[in-house]
């Protein structure tokens, strides 16, 4: 799995480029809903928090076409597993 996770492209915005962050503001945005600025997260379980990456990350986005960001990064490490299958062979 770590060979797969390797070839895997990384994009840091740029520190003064707002318009790169777009999607970072959207999901600030979506957990304020559920945690609202200044809160102490230390009141909340970890349960709790996966709850609520879960319920974010299930959710379906414009952007991906309509599909959930896990169904996005679902396909794509199913993708490279069937690559790296292949080129063992």
């Amino acid at each position: 799995m770590t060979d797969l996770l390797v070839s895997t492209p990384v994009f840091f915005v740029g520190a003064q480029s707002p318009r790169q962050r777009r999607t970072n503001e959207n999901i600030s945005g979506l957990l304020h809903c559920y945690f609202p600025k200044g809160t102490d997260l230390s009141r909340w379980t970890a349960d709790e928090l996966l709850v609520v990456a879960d319920t974010i990350n299930n959710r379906p986005r414009k952007v991906l076409n309509w599909r959930a960001p896990s169904e996005v990064f679902n396909e794509q490490i199913d993708s490279l597993q069937q690559a790296n299958d292949a080129s063992t062979i």
